[in-house]
């Protein structure tokens, strides 16, 4: 995971939550339910629920997050916790998560967790980076740095329902399909790298990475990069599951 800087995160990438709206719709939050916002970052989304009556918990790793998110909306329950190890004091009838399941490799063990969070005919409802999310960005990287630099988990269809059936849910809904996303930040390519691409760079030099990072934008300015705005090529995976025990 990167460390986040939050204010900067909040002005130039507002898209994450804005298109989480969509899987907001899809969870469908009624009055009096326990859900939890799994990688609920600084709690947009947890507010959103919320205001559909639902007593909702946030639940995110990065420090910084949480904090800004109990700063926001003082009034939820926000905890420090990490998708793999977490656990609830009580069952919740619903899951929700966007644009976090990415960040964790151990998927098996998320999802455990995430079982164990749910009272049986519980939903898990999320979205995240699938099978061929950044492809050109990753390519790009690659051919700069030499060695695939991957941090991310972006499985298949077939690859997370697997996961998700191995553990005692019943897939019913699943979509993966191309959503390119405009980056509206000023510093464009860059600044996304800069935000969410920490970990590609790792062991580099503050002047090496400057250097990649320059090399990597350009690579990618004729393929990502229209009439001046960029993009990023997202490829999301969309799921909705149900706890069956």
């Amino acid at each position: 995971m990167p460390s986040w800087d939050v204010e900067r995160y909040e002005a130039g990438y507002s898209f994450v939550w804005n298109y989480g709206a969509g899987v907001i719709e899809l969870l469908a939050p009624q009055p009096g339910e326990r859900i939890l916002d799994l990688g609920c970052g600084a709690g947009q989304l947890t507010h959103e629920i919320a205001g559909r009556g639902a007593h909702v918990v946030g639940l995110d790793s990065s420090a910084s997050m949480i904090a800004q998110a109990r700063i926001h909306y003082p009034d939820i329950q926000f905890v420090l916790a990490n998708a793999v190890d977490f656990k609830l004091d009580e069952p919740v009838d619903a899951v929700f998560s966007n644009a976090a399941l990415h960040w964790v490799k151990d998927a098996g063990a998320a999802v455990e967790c995430v079982r164990r969070a749910l009272r049986p005919g519980g939903r898990f409802v999320a979205e995240f980076g699938g099978r061929d999310n950044i492809r050109e960005i990753l390519a790009a990287v690659q051919a700069m740095l030499g060695a695939d630099r991957n941090p991310w988990y972006f499985p298949s269809v077939g690859e997370y329902a697997t996961v998700l059936e191995s553990k005692g849910f019943r897939v019913t809904q699943a979509f993966h399909f191309d959503r390119l996303t405009e980056l509206t930040a000023s510093d464009g390519m860059a600044g996304w790298l800069q935000m969410f691409g920490g970990p590609l760079f790792q062991g580099l030099d503050a002047a090496s990475r400057r250097e990649a990072l320059n090399r990597i934008v350009e690579r990618l300015r004729p393929v990502l990069c229209r009439d001046g705005t960029w993009y990023a090529d997202y490829r999301r995976l969309r799921v909705v599951a149900v706890r069956e025990d």
